[in-house]
């Protein structure tokens, strides 16, 4: 009852403050006036990238939130009025009052301190080239109260100043040849705006050029600019770079890598007990080396096999190299056997001559087996969702070199999500079982040696999976593949298998289903009892990992050829290319080439609202030995990753329709496939977004199939044929996991509904309504 007493008198005092206009000011100290905000000007404003970053710099060096608006700009000074009715009291509930809900103390002109202000927007302008540009500020006292005033800052930018010349001096001979030959490289180019980013990038890319020459001592911060803005007269300003005061004298010359030595603890922290020498490593172990001391040379002399194999095998030094040290860490530390690792350089004694650097690598072992259990909601290429489970166990540092065996056990059971005329009760499961063998390089053979300057690794991978789709037929599949896979660059990452075989046994069939494949024979066939024998090459770019990339690009274009090689040794056996038919091993093979190519991006308009988009293509060409690509490999849309106004596998391919006896959500597949999304993201509160959507595609076929009629991918008819949806949706996200409800609607239905209208959508809406969970985004 209390509680509400004092809940009551304080929404009474807020509405006396607001009825009768409490004063700002009458309890305010001695000789200070209160601050009730800013204004700025700006000046000859340059619309240039330099210039926006600039005055956005100025703009947060001036700003500063007034006590008398609450967020900054609503205009509402209820702490201030607690601040001067409560400030008298030392004890009791009136103190309390002002230590929960008083401004202490208000914002004051002398705390904005606007002469510091003004200086430090100045410097900004000065360091962004704007060096005749000016900072200015005066008090604008309220008219109605003196003791209120507002700050106006003026900001004159007047003409930028651009880089005319860039020399470097005062460095040695050698230092100045380097940083010459990678001129080509820098930051700072004639023509270009002054601003003072760049002077730093520079600064920190000669550093790292000239550790990567030896100089290893050498920082950023031992070199300094001069600017001269009167040797070349008219807004030109010319730089020279030259090394600080009182250089050290061991940053001025190169260092070489020496020997090393290796300290192994063990997985508890143990104390290394024995040792060996290989090659120039001593290697210092706890109970049992545990790791191939050929493979302990490779990692840290990792580069020096492919650059200069004669001077290894002289054992002679070499330079040091800021790069190949970064390259050895993220070596190591990806093959997941360490659990601590360190890597240091250090003289090899402290003469002044000492020009030569000794390795010492400390790591400690972590637990050879690592164990995965994963629950999840999983589209597979079954064309359904639904929960799933997955537990795998992995042994790592199988050989001593790195490599790690992985067995791992999936099962899920599916369903189609309803939605649309299109429910189904057509649910399925499978299981399966998959062992991999990873290892932390490329294997060719004869160049089991050759090492690369980014990661790489060999994978190979055999696996079984029992698919079940009731009322229809089961489907066993099983095979294997061998993966290399590169990543020369953070952004760009290569896959190329060049072998994988998959051999399909469609094992039972349903009556219902021998019925809809004697009324489409191609989805028989497409289903058969085959093999795939592929080669496959992917490229993916994401550039979403560099740190300065705020609207980040995901790109993934894939490649697959099946049967080409199988029917060229085919041909140098006498049989025609273009036969059909042609078996492996009792059972024919399919002939393909498959191209499927997908691009994201995702606005960050700021941190609660993005917008995601989606682009994606694919088609399959089949000839030779089969004109009907097998089931696995054909393309459908619909569901709650692609067009959520629609099950999956419920549109297409073109404008075919199922007859209501056919329906069966077997025969919706395509060998042309195009979809284009995009979504709009909005933070609702915390961890909880909303979203709103735009999704638009189908599949076709590339060859006519008389079975389904106007399934032909044409031109004329394309655009119709588009099948269109939007929707709303909610999220959860929880950074590490995302939960996902989306609620999509059809606008346009890619067959004859007999509608007129681009909008041929029939029946109740709750009947066309398409609900999809799921755990992560779309896209």
């Amino acid at each position: 009852m209390k509680h509400n007493y004092i809940a009551i008198w304080i929404c009474s005092l807020m509405g006396i403050c607001f009825l009768m206009g409490c004063s700002l000011t009458k309890n305010l100290p001695e000789g200070e006036i209160l601050y009730t905000g800013q204004k700025t000007v700006v000046l000859n404003e340059s619309k240039t990238p330099v210039g926006d970053a600039a005055i956005t710099e100025v703009s947060a060096a001036l700003d500063k939130a007034p006590s008398t608006k609450i967020l900054g700009f609503f205009p509402f000074p209820f702490k201030v009025w607690m601040y001067n009715d409560f400030v008298k009291y030392k004890k009791g509930f009136g103190r309390w009052m002002f230590n929960r809900f008083a401004a202490n103390p208000p914002v004051f002109i002398s705390a904005v301190n606007p002469e510091v202000r003004m200086k430090a927007a100045t410097n900004l302008l000065h360091d962004y080239g704007y060096f005749n540009g000016t900072v200015s500020y005066k008090t604008v006292v309220d008219k109605k109260d003196s003791l209120k005033a507002d700050i106006l800052y003026t900001v004159d930018m007047k003409n930028p100043y651009f880089i005319d010349t860039v020399y470097y001096q005062r460095f040695t001979p050698q230092t100045v040849q380097i940083m010459e030959k990678g001129r080509r490289a820098s930051y700072l180019t004639p023509g270009e705006q002054f601003n003072v980013v760049d002077l730093d990038d520079e600064r920190t890319r000669i550093s790292s050029l000239l550790r990567n020459r030896g100089y290893f001592y050498f920082r950023p911060d031992y070199m300094t600019y001069q600017a001269d803005t009167t040797l070349v007269p008219g807004g030109n300003v010319s730089l020279r770079l030259i090394p600080i005061p009182g250089l050290p004298a061991a940053a001025q010359r190169p260092y070489y890598v020496g020997n090393g030595s290796v300290y192994l603890f063990g997985k508890n922290g143990e104390e290394p007990n024995d040792s060996l020498h290989y090659g120039n490593l001593n290697i210092h172990f706890y109970d049992k080396l545990r790791v191939r001391p050929n493979m302990l040379y490779r990692w840290l002399n990792y580069q020096a096999f492919v650059r200069n194999e004669r001077m290894r095998a002289a054992n002679s030094t070499r330079l040091y190299s800021q790069y190949r040290q970064e390259q050895i860490q993220q070596k190591i530390s990806q093959l997941g056997i360490f659990s601590y690792f360190d890597l240091q350089y250090a003289p090899r004694d402290t003469t002044a001559a000492c020009d030569t650097l000794d390795v010492t690598m400390q790591a400690t072992f972590a637990k050879p087996l690592d164990a995965e259990l994963e629950l999840n909601v999983v589209t597979k290429s079954n064309d359904q969702t639904g929960p799933g489970a997955s537990f795998g166990v992995t042994r790592n540092n199988v050989f001593g070199g790195g490599e790690s065996w992985n067995v791992k056990l999936k099962g899920s059971y599916e369903w189609q999500t309803g939605g649309g005329e299109k429910s189904s009760l057509m649910n399925s499961w499978e299981i399966g079982v998959s062992t991999s063998l990873t290892f932390p390089r490329v294997l060719f053979p004869h160049l089991g040696k050759r090492e690369f300057d980014f990661p790489a690794s060999t994978t190979f991978r055999l696996y079984i999976d029992q698919l079940n789709r009731a009322r229809y037929y089961k489907l066993l599949s099983f095979g294997g593949n061998a993966t290399y896979d590169f990543q020369p660059s953070r952004t760009s990452r290569h896959s190329i298998t060049p072998f994988k075989l998959t051999f399909n046994v469609l094992q039972h069939q349903s009556d219902e289903f021998r019925q809809i494949a004697t009324a489409n024979p191609a989805l028989y066939v497409s289903l058969q009892n085959q093999f795939i024998p592929a080669m496959e090459y992917t490229y993916t770019y994401d550039n979403s990992p560099l740190r300065w990339v705020k609207n980040p690009i995901w790109w993934q274009s894939t490649v697959t050829s099946a049967g080409n090689l199988t029917s060229v040794i085919y041909r140098a056996l006498g049989k025609p290319f273009d036969e059909h038919g042609k078996s492996l091993l009792g059972a024919p093979f399919a002939q393909f080439v498959k191209l499927n190519s997908e691009i994201r991006h995702l606005w960050n308009m700021d941190k609660n609202n993005k917008i995601a988009s989606r682009l994606a293509l694919g088609a399959i060409f089949t000839y030779g030995n089969s004109l009907v690509a097998p089931y696995s490999e054909q393309f459908y849309v619909g569901g709650a990753n692609s067009i959520r106004a629609f099950t999956v596998r419920s549109i297409g391919p073109g404008g075919y329709h199922p007859a209501e006896s056919q329906y069966s959500y077997l025969d919706q597949t395509g060998t042309f496939r195009f979809e284009a999304n995009i979504e709009y993201r909005f933070r609702i509160f915390r961890s909880l977004w909303g979203a709103t959507f735009l999704d638009a595609g189908n599949v076709w076929l590339l060859r006519k199939d008389e079975d389904r009629a106007d399934s032909q991918l044409r031109l004329k008819t394309f655009p119709k044929q588009i099948a269109l949806g939007t929707g709303v949706g909610i999220r959860y996200d929880m950074d590490i996991l995302v939960f996902r409800l989306d609620f999509g609607i059809p606008l346009h239905l890619p067959y004859d509904t007999d509608r007129k209208g681009y909008y041929n959508v029939t029946g109740a809406f709750m009947k066309n309504l398409g609900i999809h969970f799921a755990i992560g985004y779309p896209f």
